[in-house]
């Protein structure tokens, strides 16, 4: 019986992750049974929300069990068939494990174009990141031409793209980062209008304010914490916030003591909604399509920090909570 390389979740981390909390074991690699494929890994994708997975608070996706494999989004070459869907070097997405090789069911996987793209844009730009940012943005944000947007975590995967669509829509977008290299970035690399260095400004409520004469009408937030409790001060008469991502506090070990978003949202007649992709899977295909259009008329940019080698995983997803990834972190095998 064949054997791969296998990351579990050890332990449910207390605050921030450590390299503790992850295990690395060798599993057996099932035999291949009729309309399964056998995968070899090419890119995984390390995303904040995996976060959330690790505890076993009550959520809208199921936590990891602990022992047993982590999951993500995952691209892979196929090396073994018995599917009439894929072929032996077929290149295919999916939720996969972090495993070097596995055997999968072919109803879970979907085909990727290596020619049409690099592979790893479909986990970024032509894959949940890229769907993430076009359908929070235009679902739950609503934009419209001449309004101004306000996107944190700006530099990151979702950010980034949220930034550009907003662009393309004729908005006027601010940035907000951690480093004057991020907010150089997405000024010169992704056209953002404005940016501001969360950790050079004294006053964020004051410089949101400066970067926003006309207040904000649209924020898409990646980060929750005292960012986005600036950002209320600045919100305009019907405003939308989506949230999208609290990275911020993802390892709080304790409540976090915040100002009350309500007098915010009634006084401005405000809305602020929740977004999670698995909510619009029935909009994923136009979505996809809108993005792609986009960027084979080089209306979009991306950027991807991508780490080398499977053992470097879970380092690779220690460092998102640091900020050191500048786009996309993906892992190359």
């Amino acid at each position: 019986m064949n054997t791969t390389r296998t990351i579990n979740l050890k332990s449910r981390p207390k605050g921030t992750p450590k390299l503790s909390d992850f295990d690395f074991t060798t599993s057996e690699v099932k035999e291949l049974q009729k309309g399964e494929v056998l995968l070899r890994t090419t890119y995984v994708s390390v995303d904040p929300y995996l976060r959330g997975r690790m505890s076993d608070a009550k959520s809208y996706i199921e936590p990891f069990e602990l022992n047993k494999p982590i999951v993500s989004g995952i691209i892979a070459e196929v090396i073994d068939s018995k599917s009439d869907n894929f072929s032996v070097g077929d290149f295919v997405s999916g939720v996969l494990e972090w495993k070097e090789t596995q055997v999968a069911k072919e109803d879970s996987l979907k085909k990727v174009d290596p020619s049409q793209a690099p592979l790893s844009a479909y986990l970024g730009i032509l894959g949940m990141t890229g769907l993430t940012a076009y359908l929070g943005l235009t679902e739950i944000g609503k934009p419209k031409e001449g309004e101004t947007l306000v996107v944190s975590g700006a530099a990151g995967a979702v950010g980034s793209i949220v930034g550009q669509i907003g662009k393309i829509l004729g908005l006027h977008v601010v940035g907000i980062a951690g480093t004057d290299e991020k907010v150089d970035m997405i000024k010169s690399d992704f056209g953002f209008d404005e940016g501001i260095n969360y950790n050079t400004t004294e006053n964020m409520t004051q410089a949101i304010a400066k970067a926003c004469p006309d207040g904000v009408d649209v924020y898409f937030d990646n980060v929750g914490g005292e960012i986005s409790e600036a950002v209320l001060f600045n919100i305009n008469k019907f405003s939308r916030t989506v949230n999208c991502g609290a990275i911020s506090v993802y390892n709080d070990t304790e409540l976090p003591k915040s100002i009350s978003v309500q007098p915010f949202l009634i006084k401005n007649s405000s809305s602020m909604q929740g977004f999670v992709i698995f909510d619009y899977v029935d909009k994923h295909p136009a979505g996809i399509k809108q993005l792609a259009k986009w960027l084979q008329e080089g209306k979009l940019e991306y950027t991807e920090t991508i780490q080398e080698g499977f053992e470097t995983i879970p380092q690779a997803f220690l460092d998102l909570f640091e900020g050191k990834n500048k786009g996309k972190m993906v892992v190359k095998l």
